[in-house]
C-alpha cells in the first residue's frame, strides 16, 4: 500500500519560512519523480515544484521560483519543500505527489497523492 504523508504545515507571518516534508512508503521511491502541488479554497489544484528521480532536475511554478526549493533523500524516502519569503497568496493545502517515469508536473500523470498539509500565511 502506497502512502505519502506530508508534515510541516502551519501558520506563519508573511516573509517567514516553512519546510514541508513528505514521507513515502510502499513504492520504489527512487524511480518516481516527486512533486508538490497546492490548492487554495475555490481554486484548482496547481503545480508548485517537481524533482526528478535522482534529484538532478527541478522545476518550479513561476509564482514560487526563487523562493521555494524542492529536494529529496532517496535513502530516507523523503521529499522536502523549503518555502521562504512566504506571501499570503501562498496560503493553501499543499500536496505531495509521485509520478512514475514522468516529471511530476501535471496533475493528469500523478500516480499517488498525499492527504495534504495546510499552510496559512498571515499578512
Amino acid at each position: 500500500q502506497v502512502q505519502l504523508v506530508e508534515s510541516g504545515g502551519g501558520l506563519v507571518q508573511a516573509g517567514g519560512s516553512l519546510r514541508l516534508s513528505c514521507a513515502a512508503s510502499g513504492l520504489t521511491f527512487s524511480v518516481y519523480s516527486m512533486g508538490w502541488f497546492r490548492q487554495a479554497p475555490g481554486k484548482e489544484r496547481e503545480f508548485v515544484a517537481a524533482i526528478s528521480w535522482n534529484g538532478g532536475n527541478t522545476n518550479y511554478a513561476d509564482s514560487v521560483s526563487g523562493r521555494f526549493t524542492i529536494s529529496r533523500d532517496n535513502a530516507e524516502k523523503m521529499v522536502y519543500l523549503q518555502m521562504n519569503s512566504l506571501k499570503p497568496e501562498d496560503t493553501a493545502v499543499y500536496y505531495c505527489a509521485a509520478a512514475w517515469l514522468r516529471t511530476a508536473q501535471d496533475r493528469s500523470i500523478i500516480n499517488y497523492w498525499g492527504q495534504g498539509t495546510q499552510v496559512t500565511v498571515s499578512s
